[in-house]
């Protein structure tokens, strides 16, 4: 299968969804935060500056899966019917574990939505803990399942190392 964002010609444009049929679909995301364990013990007792970071990180990922298509260029406008985030700490790994589930009844999938979710989420947990701890790092960002539409369903089966 070809790239389907590019035309005959080699040219950007929009995939055409108006023929797809309009079925429900939901998809999966998540992904981390690492940080120095007084960061993350901040986290849990609310006792940043800012406020109550994962609180404010969950209203965050749900805004920007609503806002998904004017942050990626080719993306389609959707009717997203759910966004649920779930922020997690993990004193183990000394981070923060963000997932993402969204849904909608549409002609195309919901995946970059749950992926956005999880991005902005971690960005805003970044941004209100960055005066505490410059060394946090955002990764493993992915889609951990989706299902729906055409391509049908996808769970990941193991995590890249």
């Amino acid at each position: 299968m070809g790239l389907t964002h590019l035309d005959k010609g080699g040219k950007i444009k929009m995939v055409d969804v108006t023929e797809k049929r309009s079925t429900e679909r939901e998809a999966t995301a998540q992904g981390s935060v690492y940080m120095k364990a007084t960061t993350l013990s901040l986290i849990r007792d609310k006792a940043l500056p800012k406020g109550d970071v994962i609180a404010v990180a969950r209203i965050a990922g749900i805004l920007a899966a609503k806002k998904t298509s004017d942050l990626i260029p080719l993306c389609h406008p959707l009717n997203v019917t759910s966004v649920n985030v779930t922020i997690s700490i993990d004193k183990e790994e000394n981070r923060v574990k963000v997932e993402a589930k969204a849904k909608t009844i549409g002609q195309t999938g919901v995946e970059m939505e749950a992926l956005t979710a999880v991005s902005v989420a971690a960005l805003t947990i970044y941004d209100m803990c960055k005066a505490v701890d410059k060394e946090m790092t955002i990764s493993d960002i992915m889609l951990m399942e989706k299902r729906g539409g055409k391509s049908g369903e996808f769970r990941r089966s193991k995590m890249p190392k």
